[in-house]
């Protein structure tokens, strides 16, 4: 079967008495022509760059406009100092989608889940989980493959690159494959799992792309964390049996119409939002003059 559909896949699973991932799995042998052990080799490769993203975070290290860089480590020594509003889990959440956000603004290498631009937000809700000892890679490896399939229908129903749909398209798709992974890592059912992507990128519709001076740097890198702290959220709700009211499809499908009809200037150009602003305009007049 292709990938283009949640409630194709959710049909799928149910029907043949397995699990989401597998589905996927399968799909993916079906389609690159590969045995399931070639699959998982390749996904245990993607899980270990992504988990070196995070292990190799530099606090020092500056992005090109020397706007990013370091607040990974400054969010991790608020946690340390006991006053943050977050539980434990929340707060290094929040770290991780900084540092990987922050490794690719300076040129490191990250894993693009789906994008570069949203590269923080799976690692920020999973690395967590695997450092306290919480989920193994036997099941991170299931729950990657439950985020690229819903990334795979994203992909195919609607768009996930900035320049086509606006952020909602990278940072959302990033939400809506995080929160599908944890509810699957909390075993939670193909449906579930459905409805917490549906409910994420709900969350980010309209979402425009405004990347200061046309790097992917500001507000790229925090918007990793909005993503990937939604993503939390909708995997809570989802696992409460709380589900989307608008099918998972038809909210994809939305998504796609809402980035068509963005104006050029919110859809990458740096020629609107943000990236407009009297600051955004002073960060591009500075960055083209070094480039003379």
């Amino acid at each position: 079967m292709a990938l283009d559909s949640l409630e194709e896949i959710v049909r799928a699973a149910e029907s043949r008495g397995t699990e989401f991932w597998q589905v996927v799995l399968e799909t993916d042998c079906e389609e690159r022509q590969v045995t399931a052990q070639a699959s998982r080799e390749k996904m245990g490769g993607m899980w270990r760059a992504m988990l070196e993203s995070v292990e190799q975070y530099e606090a020092q290290r500056r992005s090109v406009s020397g706007l990013v860089g370091g607040d990974g480590a400054k969010m991790r020594d608020w946690a340390a100092s006991g006053k943050a509003l977050s539980g434990g889990y929340m707060q290094e959440v929040i770290a991780t989608a900084l540092c990987v956000g922050e490794s690719n603004a300076c040129m490191r290498r990250i894993v693009a889940a789906p994008t570069a631009g949203a590269c923080g937000v799976l690692p920020a809700v999973l690395v967590p989980l695997w450092r306290s000892g919480e989920a193994d890679e036997e099941s991170l490896l299931r729950a990657l493959y439950v985020s690229a399939g819903i990334g795979a229908v994203v992909s195919r129903r609607a768009c996930i690159a900035g320049a086509a749909g606006g952020c909602q398209a990278e940072i959302g798709t990033a939400s809506a494959m995080a929160a599908g992974a944890l509810v699957s890592l909390r075993g939670g059912t193909p449906e579930q799992i459905a409805h917490a992507a549906a409910m994420a990128l709900k969350n980010l519709l309209g979402l425009i792309c405004d990347p200061v001076a046309g790097l992917v740097e500001v507000p790229c890198v925090k918007r990793n964390v909005v993503g990937a702290v939604n993503a939390v959220s909708c995997a809570d709700m989802a696992l409460a049996g709380i589900q989307s009211r608008v099918p998972p499809d038809q909210v994809i499908d939305c998504m796609g119409d809402v980035g068509c009809r963005l104006p050029v200037e919110f859809r990458e150009t740096a020629l609107g939002g943000l990236a407009a602003t009297p600051f955004g305009q002073s960060v591009r007049e500075r960055m083209h003059a070094g480039s003379e």
